[in-house]
C-alpha cells in the first residue's frame, strides 16, 4: 500500500525534521514515520510478514537465524574505540574503510524501497536518555522497536534528533571479501558516526542487544553501572535486581505478582537509583504456562510480537510447548502489558542483588549470602550450567557456562570495569547480595531433582523481606558462601546442598570439580584485587 506524504500528514503520522537524508538515505519509494501499533500490524499483515494469532498477537518467523549471530558482530576501530574496547572474539574490529564501503552500499540499497522509521529512546532516566532511531525494511521490525524501546510523546516526534541510528535491512547482504565481514550477515556498531548496521538476518533481538551494547559502552564513563538484569520493587519501595543467564529464571522470578516490575532485562544504576533502558520486555516463552508465569501469559495480546512460536494454521492457536522451530521462542511487548509495572520505569537504590544460576551439577546451595568481594568474584564468573533440553546440540552431561558479568557478549569494555562499578555501588548503598541456585538438588542432572519454583520464590521472598537477616548461617565447605540454616516455607534439608545427596563422597568430588572449573575460568582475570581473588572457591 503506497501513500504519499500528504496522506501521511493527514493520518497524524509525524516525521522528524531530522530527515532520512541526514543518514544518506535518498530516493526511497515512501517512508512510513512513527506508525502506531495497529497501523504497523496492518502493514505487516498486508505484506505477509507474519500471521495474526487467536488473541491478537502477531507471529513471525525469523528464518535462518532464530537467535543472535555473535560471530558476525563488529565494532568499528578508530581513535575513539581503539584504546577503550576489549578487542577479541566478542568485540571484533572492523576498519573505518570497510564500514564506509558497507554503509554506502547499504544506504544505496534503500533506494526505491519502502522504509519504516520509528523514533524512540533508550534509558528511562531523563538524565541518561539516549534518543535513537530505527529505520527498517520490514514493518514488524518497526513494531518490535516500538514495543521494546521507550516511546516519545507523539506530539514531539517532529523535534526528534537521534544520537544513534539503527539501519536494519535483512534482505541486504554484506560481501565478506569487500566489506571485511565473516559472512553475508553482519551487525556493525560505529561509535564515532553513531550508527548501527544490521543486515543478512531477520532476528529482531539484534536491535535490542545493539542498543544494550551502546549503553554498556557510553554509561561507565558517566559513573553509571549498566547491567544485564531484571528489576522489581516491593510495596515498601525496596528495589531488587536479578542477574542470570538464559534458563536461570531471571524473567520468571522478577515477574512477581506481589512486586512491581521495573524491567526484565537491561538497567542502569546511577547516583539517582535504578532505571530501565527499555520500554518493553523480550521474554523467552518456550513452555510458557499461565500457572507458572501469569504476568507474561497475560501479556500475550494484541500488539505482542511472537518470534518462532508454533501456530496452528487453521485455529490460529498458539503452542508454547513446541520447539519445532527453536527453543528460543520470544515474546516482545510493552512494559504496560505487565499488570502493575512501574512506568516510567525508574526506582531507588537496590536493597538486594540476586545472582541466579541453574547449577545442573547439583553442587551450589539453593541460597547463600555473598560478601562484596564474593559478589564481584561471582559477577565476573557469571556461572550457570546448561543441559540437553535447554539448548540444541548439548549432550547428556551438564555443561558449565561462564559469561562475565552475566552478559559477556554485550560488554565492549573490559569486564573489570563493570565489576568495579558493582563493588562500588554495593558498598556505597549497603545492598545485600545473594547467590540463588534454581538448578538441581540431591544430585546432578539425571540423578537429582530441579529445585521447586515455590521453594525458590519462598527463599527470595525471605531474602527480600529481611526475614533472613538474623538467621544463623554456615559457610559452605568449598565455596565458602554463607548458607542460611533455615528459611520460612522451605524444608531445612533443602538448604543443605551436600546433605541432600545420598552419596556424600560423590558430592565432595562434584564440588571439587566445579570449584576447579571456576578457578580455571577465573585465570583470565589476572588484574583483579587480592580481596576478589581470595573469594575464589577452594578448601
Amino acid at each position: 500500500m503506497l501513500i504519499d506524504q500528504k496522506q501521511i500528514a493527514n493520518a497524524g503520522i509525524r516525521p522528524s525534521h531530522h530527515g532520512l537524508e541526514q543518514h544518506g538515505i535518498r530516493n526511497i519509494n515512501v517512508a512510513y514515520w512513527n506508525l502506531g501499533t495497529a497501523q504497523l500490524l496492518e502493514h505487516a499483515i498486508q505484506r505477509r510478514e507474519g500471521s495474526l494469532a487467536s488473541g491478537g498477537s502477531f507471529v513471525v518467523r525469523t528464518g535462518q537465524f532464530t537467535g543472535r549471530s555473535p560471530k558476525d558482530k563488529f565494532i568499528v576501530r578508530d581513535e575513539i574505540t581503539d584504546p577503550t574496547i576489549q578487542w577479541g572474539a566478542v568485540n571484533q574490529p572492523m576498519s573505518e574503510a570497510h564500514f564506509d564501503r558497507l554503509y554506502s552500499r547499504m544506504t544505496a540499497f534503500w533506494q526505491g524501497h519502502e522504509v519504516y522509521v520509528q523514533d524512540c529512546f533508550v534509558g528511562a532516566d531523563p538524565e541518561y536518555t539516549l534518543p535513537v532511531r530505527v529505520v527498517s525494511q520490514l514493518a514488524w521490525h518497526n513494531l518490535f522497536a516500538r514495543q521494546l524501546f521507550i516511546r516519545p510523546d507523539p506530539a514531539k516526534t517532529g523535534d526528534h534528533v537521534p544520537e544513534f541510528t539503527i539501519l536494519f535491512a535483512p534482505d541486504f547482504q554484506a560481501n565478506p571479501v569487500g566489506d571485511g565481514t565473516n559472512s553475508e550477515t553482519c551487525i556493525v556498531l560505529n561509535f564515532k558516526k553513531r550508527v548501527v548496521l544490521i543486515c543478512g538476518t531477520s532476528y529482531a533481538g539484534e536491535m535490542k542487544k545493539s542498543a544494550f551494547t551502546i549503553m554498556n559502552y557510553l554509561l561507565p564513563g558517566r559513573g553509571v553501572f549498566p547491567m544485564h538484569c531484571s528489576a522489581n520493587v516491593g510495596a515498601a519501595g525496596d528495589v531488587a535486581l536479578f542477574f542470570g543467564l538464559s534458563g536461570t529464571g531471571k524473567t520468571t522470578l522478577s515477574a512477581d505478582p506481589n512486586r512491581r516490575l521495573i524491567g526484565d532485562d537491561e538497567h542502569g544504576w546511577s547516583d539517582n537509583g535504578v532505571f530501565n533502558f527499555e520500554g518493553g520486555c523480550y521474554a523467552k516463552c518456550i513452555r510458557l504456562s499461565k500457572e507458572q508465569e501469569p504476568q507474561i501469559w497475560n501479556a500475550i495480546r494484541f500488539g505482542t510480537v511472537l518470534e518462532n512460536v508454533a501456530l496452528d494454521a487453521e485455529t490460529r492457536l498458539l503452542d508454547f510447548n513446541s520447539d519445532e522451530v527453536t527453543e528460543n521462542t520470544r515474546a516482545a511487548y510493552p512494559l504496560s502489558f505487565i499488570d502493575g509495572a512501574v512506568i516510567p520505569s525508574v526506582g531507588g537504590h537496590p536493597s538486594n542483588v540476586i545472582f541466579l544460576t541453574a547449577d545442573a551439577f547439583g553442587v551450589l546451595p539453593p541460597i547463600s549470602k555473598l560478601t562484596p568481594e564474593q559478589a564481584m568474584y561471582h559477577f565476573l564468573s557469571g556461572y550457570t550450567a546448561k543441559v540437553a533440553g535447554t539448548e540444541r546440540g548439548l549432550g547428556k552431561e551438564p555443561q558449565a557456562t561462564f559469561s562475565a558479568c552475566f552478559g559477556a557478549p554485550f560488554l565492549p569494555r573490559p569486564a573489570a570495569t563493570y565489576a568495579s562499578l558493582l563493588g562500588e555501588k554495593l558498598r556505597r548503598h549497603n545492598a545485600h547480595c545473594w547467590l540463588v541456585n534454581t538448578g538441581w538438588v540431591g544430585g546432578a542432572f539425571g540423578v537429582g531433582e530441579r529445585m521447586k519454583l515455590r521453594y525458590t520464590r519462598a527463599m527470595l521472598n525471605a531474602a527480600l523481606s529481611g526475614e533472613l537477616k538474623d538467621v544463623p548461617t554456615e559457610a559452605h565447605p568449598v565455596f565458602r558462601v554463607a548458607v542460611p540454616k533455615s528459611c520460612p516455607g522451605v524444608p531445612a534439608q533443602f538448604l543443605d546442598a551436600r546433605g541432600m545427596w545420598a552419596d556424600k563422597t560423590a558430592y565432595d568430588k562434584a564440588a571439587e570439580d566445579l570449584s576447579n572449573r571456576f578457578n580455571k575460568n577465573f585465570e583470565k582475570f589476572s588484574n583483579v584485587s587480592v580481596e576478589i581473588a581470595q573469594a575464589a572457591p577452594g578448601r
